[in-house]
């Protein structure tokens, strides 16, 4: 029996490989989610030691924002592959959404490892967490919309 040559096609036969813009997105979102995952294990210690049967709250909140992230990293990666804009673009924009996703999750396991706090935001907000938090909206909104848009002027 002939086996089929295309049947057994390397991946580097496959045609061309995924942009640079794309990988890196791609790396950063996999990073994201291996955070996601010690995280999961640092909230099982905390629900199995703790008193109450619950990891601290910032400690799951963690570990949540760490998986939505990962996947949110994986939509990034699609509309950045089918995007018409250059890779710098595409790239600047991933990694604008990407840092502002690690900042949170880094500010939430602080949280949760100072144990300081149950929510972050009560009482008295100080300039610098308000300048903050609009940077991140403008960073996550406008890097989206770059993405998005090159979508749109490439697919329709």
């Amino acid at each position: 029996m002939t086996k089929d040559p295309d049947f057994y096609m390397t991946w580097t036969d496959a045609g061309p490989g995924l942009g640079l813009d794309t990988r890196i997105t791609l790396l950063v979102t996999g990073l994201i989610f291996l955070s996601a995952l010690l995280l999961g294990a640092w909230k099982y210690h905390g629900i199995r030691t703790s008193r109450e049967g619950a990891a601290h709250i910032y400690v799951d909140i963690a570990h949540r924002a760490a998986l939505m992230y990962s996947f949110a990293g994986l939509l990034l990666a699609v509309f950045t592959e089918l995007s018409a804009w250059p890779t710098a673009v595409n790239l600047t924009a991933d990694l604008v959404i990407l840092g502002f996703f690690v900042a949170a999750i880094a500010t939430y396991a602080w949280h949760g490892w100072r144990r300081d706090t149950t929510n972050q935001f009560r009482g008295d907000i100080d300039a610098s967490t308000r300048l903050a938090m609009a940077a991140l909206m403008v960073g996550e909104v406008g890097g989206f919309l770059v993405l998005f848009t090159g979508f749109l002027k490439a697919q329709f």
